[in-house]
């Protein structure tokens, strides 16, 4: 369905089209951009956790949520850059 008008105009959503799919397909990057940093260091916290449990230490679980933070920070690099790059 949602492929039948991209073949006519060349605009679908894989090049960014101008209708209504290609606004919703920005709006789906704006999401990830605000879901990111906070999923990234929430799941560096819980595999931290874990790991803190099972190894006995203490400081792992901040590790996990540095880590998270960095992975969180290049995710939002990445589709901004896209975002940037389709115009």
């Amino acid at each position: 369905m949602a492929d039948e008008g991209s073949g006519k105009s060349g605009n679908g959503a894989a090049g960014g089209g101008k209708g209504a799919l290609g606004e919703l397909v920005k709006a789906e990057s704006m999401i990830q951009l605000a879901v990111a940093l906070p999923a990234g260091c929430v799941i560096g916290w819980l595999v931290g956790s874990w790991l803190d449990r099972h190894l006995h230490q203490s400081w792992i679980s901040i590790v996990g949520i540095l880590l998270g933070a960095a992975a969180g920070f290049v995710q939002i690099f990445r589709t901004a850059s896209r975002y940037i790059k389709r115009g």
